[in-house]
């Protein structure tokens, strides 16, 4: 579980405790100032979870072992640049990763006020929502964050003894990462930026080399690729 720019250290005990309560022991945390643990005054049981919680100056640096990220949205009225699938099949996809060579897997949930933003979504492969009734008088619902949390890993537990397919990809999050590096450094050197910024963002860039679908074999070979190509473009300067 990686909460990110999580701000009420209730909502990380809560959190803390659905983990404990569900079997799930590694809790990441992204935030810009140190997290006071020691306030999760919720993590009833939970202790060990928190002691062994780790704090992150990035996404790029919390999921960078990981082969799946798969973040979490209310959707709501937002636009959105990823598949979206209900609770019940993203939990069968989680578990067809897990499945195939023990892969690890992100669930990013964002902060309480505003979710996940447009980069830290360009981390994800796919996103997941919670479905819930949607009432006449409000833009859409959401949940409490350690509600959230405690209703994924519940949905994760109830279906473990599925027949799943696996469908992993085990590439991991930081080779995309470094891809996604190389390629706006190809893109810089080769003077494409320049006519086309709009495109050349890192969150664009990022979900561009998600849509290519690498795999554990095809990941090396493309920053092979881009080195090379780099390689060459700035040896003609």
């Amino acid at each position: 579980m990686v909460l990110i720019r999580a701000r009420n250290p209730n909502n990380i005990g809560a959190a803390a405790r659905a983990m404990h309560d569900f079997g799930f022991h590694q809790l990441r945390v992204v935030n810009d100032y140190s997290v006071p643990f020691d306030q999760a005054r919720s993590a009833v049981d939970a202790g060990a979870v928190l002691a062994k919680a780790q704090s992150f100056n990035s996404v790029a640096e919390a999921v960078a072992d990981c082969t799946l990220v798969v973040g979490t949205t209310a959707v709501g009225e937002r636009g959105l640049e990823h598949s979206v699938h209900p609770l019940a099949e993203a939990a069968n996809l989680m578990r067809a990763e897990v499945a195939e060579n023990s892969n690890r897997i992100a669930l990013l949930f964002g902060s309480e006020k505003t979710g996940l933003s447009n980069e830290e979504l360009s981390h994800c492969r796919w996103l997941l929502t919670i479905p819930m009734q949607e009432y006449a008088d409000l833009r859409h619902a959401s949940m409490n964050l350690g509600q959230a949390v405690a209703v994924c890993l519940y949905e994760l537990v109830r279906g473990h003894h599925e027949s799943i397919a696996p469908t992993a990809t085990g590439v991991k999050s930081a080779e995309l990462e470094q891809l996604t590096v190389l390629l706006g450094e190809v893109l810089e050197e080769s003077e494409y930026t320049r006519k086309h910024p709009a495109n050349c963002d890192a969150a664009s860039l990022r979900r561009l080399v998600q849509k290519m679908g690498l795999d554990a074999g095809t990941a090396p070979v493309w920053l092979g690729v881009m080195r090379q190509i780099l390689w060459k473009l700035r040896g003609r300067k």
